[in-house]
């Protein structure tokens, strides 16, 4: 069952389960959410709403033949849906040609943004239980437990207060365009407030593109210790600083585009766009500062199952000389700078937001494929 699991970042927090978590670090989300729900009424009203069914239009054939990766989704999924009730299948059930569902993913709670399918807060200990072995077919281990750790921040939120907005672990919802097959395309979404997952499966491939991480909080304090609640992002941070400190001051003024900080610039509702390369390219890389780069590639990359996994750092490494890295904001170790790697297939973006408080302990993360975005690639 998603429960968090202990974070740690240099010391290692103590297990604790969802929603019982008290913690002296207490931003002002009341303030932050009465600002952000004014400024945002409109998502609501302008959100559409993908149109269930129990008879689901199936994907398009596939490429590939499926594998025994695949194998084992495929009979995850279907048995997690056996689980469900006729109206919660209904609930979740979405024609794969839904554009308007296949595009329905925020980093916003829920009270800004409404998520359709079904939600974590409504299934049983035993559809829990089903969900969470489906996720660990589609994800790595380091995967389950971004999400359940996740999930745990936004508890903390929760236990906070919100004002009008939802946050908690009860609000990520799960839903399928198509149905779970080993010869037609098929996607699973899960995602709340900070994440999105779109696992989308053609035969013997899986892709997460495009997929929202990050969190909020991402440290907190338990017994007058300062410990990591999402324990990816510190990581993620840490492998960042390293490229750029590895970098001479030559290579530095080509990576470093500002000294300030941006958003997401292809986060939600930005899919079919593209950016231009900028920044320090691949090919201007020592090979030790190569391998660093891969390092922090793959640190975004692993929440994908390791069959899955293997073949995408492949490409990405062939194509390293033409990807770039570039960096926005402080050139310091705290973790409140962007970055971003923009490769032939891969987009990873890195923004901390300094709405609600210290920038370093709310990021809002992205990862796309410019060639293969929900398994565009994958299907005849």
């Amino acid at each position: 069952m998603l429960t968090p699991v202990g974070a740690h970042s240099t010391r290692r927090a103590p297990r604790i389960s969802c929603c019982s978590w008290r913690f002296a670090m207490k931003p002002k989300y009341s303030i932050f959410a009465l600002l952000l729900t004014a400024a945002l009424s409109a998502c609501n009203s302008s959100a559409q709403t993908g149109t269930t069914g129990t008879t689901v239009t199936p994907g398009p054939a596939v490429t590939t033949p499926a594998d025994a990766q695949t194998t084992k989704v495929v009979a995850a999924a279907n048995a997690f849906l056996s689980t469900l009730s006729a109206t919660q299948k209904n609930a979740v059930s979405f024609a794969y040609t839904d554009s308007a569902q296949r595009a329905k993913w925020s980093n916003f709670p829920t009270g800004i943004f409404q998520r359709d399918g079904v939600k974590w807060g409504d299934l049983s200990a035993a559809q829990r239980t089903a969900l969470t072995t489906l996720l660990g077919t589609v994800l790595s281990a380091d995967g389950v437990k971004m999400v359940q750790q996740q999930m745990a921040a936004d508890d903390i939120l929760k236990s906070q207060g919100g004002g009008n907005l939802q946050f908690g672990s009860d609000e990520y919802y799960v839903s399928f365009l198509g149905t779970p097959s080993a010869t037609t395309a098929w996607t699973l979404q899960f995602g709340g407030h900070h994440l999105a997952i779109n696992a989308t499966v053609a035969g013997g491939n899986i892709t997460l593109a495009p997929s929202l991480t990050g969190g909020q909080p991402i440290y907190t304090t338990i017994n007058g210790q300062t410990v990591a609640v999402v324990e990816d992002v510190p990581q993620e941070v840490k492998d960042a600083f390293a490229l750029l400190s590895s970098l001479d001051a030559a290579q530095q003024a080509k990576a470093v585009i500002s000294t300030k900080s941006i958003d997401l610039v292809l986060g939600p509702g930005q899919d079919g766009k593209t950016l231009q390369a900028e920044g320090l390219p691949g090919s201007a890389m020592t090979a030790a500062q190569k391998t660093a780069f891969l390092t922090l590639i793959k640190e975004r990359l692993n929440a994908l199952n390791d069959d899955d996994l293997a073949p995408k750092m492949a490409d990405i490494e062939k194509n390293l000389d033409s990807t770039s890295f570039a960096w926005y904001g402080p050139t310091s170790a705290a973790g409140d700078a962007y970055y971003r790697v923009t490769g032939p297939t891969v987009l990873i973006e890195f923004s901390p937001q300094s709405m609600g408080g210290n920038s370093a302990n709310h990021i809002h993360s992205m990862y796309r494929d410019p060639t293969d975005d929900y398994g565009s690639a994958l299907v005849k």
